[in-house]
């Protein structure tokens, strides 16, 4: 399968570059291109030694990990049964499955103390939860590096849609798309909603247009991740992992109610469960905040919290939905109540976040007799908090978006729906497309 180029690959160069660098830790879901992404770069360095902790003829490597010996050594020991040399800035150490090897995590600090001009990293389809049993495995000596499945932007690039990715990506509420444009874009979105993020469907696509081929991909990547949940943690049952994994795409929008997933069970028994779908990186919670101040996360309640799929094409097909339905209806607010574009909101928002960081998602709740109001996304830009407020369609009130405006003093909003770029007094549109640009 060819690759195509991803936004993290920019990130990855810049890391070969720098002096005294750190072993880097590439984190995030299963299956959303991390392998790859190491082996796109890998062909920037004069040798390469990738090391598969779950492969069988890794054995002999692993084991050099449990030992005492110094990186000097180990490395040389590497070298001699991979049969490549070793040399700082010019060889590249991936260390893939490094979950399976909890040893080499911890070994990694010392790459950073002994040989820090050697090109390391590490990744791992279960890393989360290795990590989690390492509460200091090498603070300050490593650094992390988190991945996603792909943003809109890069599902443009990987069709050789890169003028059209330009346009989009130079437009703003100053400078609206041409008409044309716009719609290509919409287009190109309602495909997205189906496709999703995951490399090997989006590839899929790019090669055949068949959606039932990608279809049966997203079948798949679903059942692999089923079949890891009982891999997670021993404490919490896979069957109660993939009923509240279920129950997060059937609840769409709104506040996540526990004893909508199953009434027999205990609140500790499915927050449990979904703590762990949140590690694995398969559901992101979007967390009230006041807003009434910087961070966002300072003035929290994690008693309402609402819970969203990391990808809206897996989205799609757990709900099992008809293409059609997407491809072939007026606006998206039919579709599920508007959850998709809901998600693919939150999902673009943390996508566009820093790498460096494991990226929180924040809306805005009010109950009020009479006068209840939610904003489905606040971002903070440099010293701006922004509500965001998400249609799936051109129409629809903005009464929660004004009463944020008008409570917190915030002067303006941000309202995201099929229109183009375009400004209501205090309300900035961005299409659904562009949301990312409300970050720039």
């Amino acid at each position: 399968m060819e690759y195509s180029k991803r936004n993290i690959d920019k990130i990855l160069i810049e890391w070969k570059r720098e002096q005294n660098r750190k072993p880097l830790l590439l984190r995030g879901a299963r299956q959303v291109g991390k392998t790859s992404a190491v082996r796109e770069l890998a062909k920037t360095f004069k040798h390469y030694i990738e090391i598969d902790f779950l492969a069988p003829e890794n054995s002999d490597v692993a084991n050099l990990f449990t030992g005492n010996s110094s990186i000097g050594e180990l490395c040389q020991k590497i070298a001699v049964i991979k049969n490549t040399p070793i040399a700082e800035g010019e060889t590249l150490i991936f260390l893939d499955e490094i979950q399976a090897c909890p040893k080499a995590i911890e070994k990694l600090r010392y790459f950073y103390e002994q040989t820090p001009n050697l090109h390391v990293i590490a990744a791992g389809s279960l890393l989360e939860f290795a990590l989690e049993g390492l509460p200091s495995f090498g603070v300050g000596r490593i650094r992390s590096i988190f991945m996603y499945p792909l943003s809109f932007e890069e599902f443009l690039s990987f069709q050789n849609l890169e003028m059209l990715r330009s346009e989009m990506n130079n437009a703003s509420v100053k400078k609206p798309l041409a008409e044309i444009f716009h719609n290509k874009l919409i287009e190109e979105l309602r495909t997205f909603l189906i496709i999703g993020g995951m490399p090997e469907v989006v590839s899929t696509w790019c090669q055949t247009h068949d959606y039932l081929k990608c279809r049966q991909i997203q079948n798949d990547l679903l059942i692999s991740y089923q079949d890891d949940f009982a891999k997670y943690r021993r404490t919490v049952p896979a069957s109660r992992i993939q009923e509240v994994f279920r129950s997060v795409a059937e609840q769409g929008q709104g506040k996540f109610i526990y004893k909508h997933v199953n009434q027999t069970l205990r609140t500790d028994q499915i927050k449990n469960a979904l703590d762990t779908l949140i590690l694995a990186g398969l559901v992101y919670p979007v967390t009230h905040t006041a807003a009434n101040g910087i961070p966002l996360g300072a003035e929290i309640r994690e008693d309402y919290r609402r819970m969203i799929y990391f990808d809206t094409g897996l989205l799609q097909r757990q709900l099992n939905l008809k293409a059609e339905s997407i491809l072939l209806s007026g606006d998206l607010d039919v579709i599920n109540k508007g959850a998709i574009a809901e998600t693919f909101v939150g999902t673009e928002l943390m996508k566009a976040g820093s790498f460096y960081e494991k990226n929180e998602l924040y809306c805005w709740h009010r109950e009020q007799a009479g006068s209840n109001a939610e904003v489905d996304y606040v971002i903070q830009r440099e010293n701006e908090i922004i509500p965001i407020e998400v249609k799936a369609s051109k129409k629809g009130s903005m009464q929660s978006l004004r009463q944020f405006l008008a409570i917190k003093q915030r002067p303006y909003g941000i309202r995201t729906s099929l229109e183009n770029f375009c400004e209501y007094d205090d309300i900035k549109v961005y299409p659904l497309y562009a949301i990312k640009n409300s970050l720039l």
